[in-house]
């Protein structure tokens, strides 16, 4: 069976980077995003309203490193600002965005467009995160990405919170969370941070 092919595009796929907080998921979506812009593809990026760490029209890494992106409340809005003639998408912090997002992946790379999502699979209590799950299930290809454990710097999968309250989402960064391997993950719970 021949891949169908859409006027010059080469078939869709979905492209996953996930894994837990500080593990560089930004910095390779990016990276990959650059690569794209050198080879002259048409780019475009977007990120969730909840991630209010940075300006609402960039994307910026840890390493500062950043690439225009635009802002949208959620999946219906990223389905309008999303352009015909992109050939790349990216989405980053994917975990915050509403379960639509995953039948708007699907479409998108079905219309032969090629879909980088990045985002944390987990949540602090390492529960599968948002439409995460079901985009990792509907990929071409998931990458696991790893930060380093801060307490016995082994490989580390998980988001600690170490302040804050226990509601899912709470945007934080060093302060809030630290990264943690299944050794040394502790539930959290505010009553021992005190």
């Amino acid at each position: 069976m021949h891949a169908h092919r859409h006027g010059d595009r080469p078939g869709g796929r979905i492209e996953v980077i996930t894994g837990g907080m500080f593990s560089g998921k930004s910095e390779e979506l990016v990276r990959r995003l650059r690569r794209a812009l050198i080879a002259r593809q048409t780019v475009q990026v977007f990120k969730p309203l909840a991630d209010n760490r940075n300006p609402p029209e960039r994307l910026v890494t840890r390493d500062n490193r950043e690439l225009g992106a635009l802002t949208v409340a959620d999946s219906a809005e990223l389905r309008t600002a999303s352009l015909p003639e992109t050939e790349v998408v990216g989405v980053d912090e994917a975990q915050f965005f509403d379960d639509g997002l995953v039948a708007l992946m699907t479409e998108l790379a079905d219309g032969g467009r090629r879909v980088i999502v990045a985002g944390l699979d987990q949540d602090y209590l390492r529960r599968p995160f948002g439409p995460m799950p079901a985009i990792m299930a509907v990929a071409e290809f998931v990458d696991k990405t790893h930060a380093v454990c801060v307490r016995c710097g082994q490989a580390a999968h998980y988001s600690q919170r170490i302040a804050g309250g226990e509601e899912q989402v709470l945007v934080g960064d060093q302060e809030a969370y630290e990264a943690r391997c299944r050794e040394c993950y502790v539930p959290y719970s505010r009553e021992e941070t005190g």
